[in-house]
């Protein structure tokens, strides 16, 4: 079982990126999932959630211009960033809790680098 995330790279200011974070292996779905990001020299912090019921949690910094969305038939949940500032600058990493044999088991994607250049 893993998380994979992607789409990171290099946009200019005002840009759009959109991260996915595919889960694989034995699971019957992913329960819920967040989305990370840690920006150098700082702690990680949350920047959106999405259950099984698709309710979303932004984080203040992001709202009205990140989009957290899932699809079940894919084990895929996506995070569509507007308006990249340079300061959503960072690693950003899927956390999700994924419906198993062995019931809820959390797991951690490796990191997508987001750079936004000013």
């Amino acid at each position: 079982v893993q998380l994979q995330a992607s789409g990171g790279g290099l946009v200019q200011a005002g840009g759009s990126l959109r991260l996915s974070c595919a889960a694989s292996g034995s699971i019957f779905g992913i329960h819920h999932m967040t989305w990370y990001r840690q920006a150098p020299g700082k702690e990680r912090e949350l920047v959106a959630t999405i259950t099984s019921g698709r309710n979303t949690n932004y984080a203040d910094s992001v709202k009205g211009r990140f989009t957290i969305s899932r699809d079940n038939a894919k084990n895929t949940v996506y995070l569509r960033m507007n308006n990249l500032k340079p300061e959503d600058t960072a690693v950003y990493y899927c956390n999700a809790y994924l419906i198993t044999s062995r019931g809820l088991q959390e797991y951690w994607g490796q990191g997508t680098k987001v750079t936004v250049s000013s």
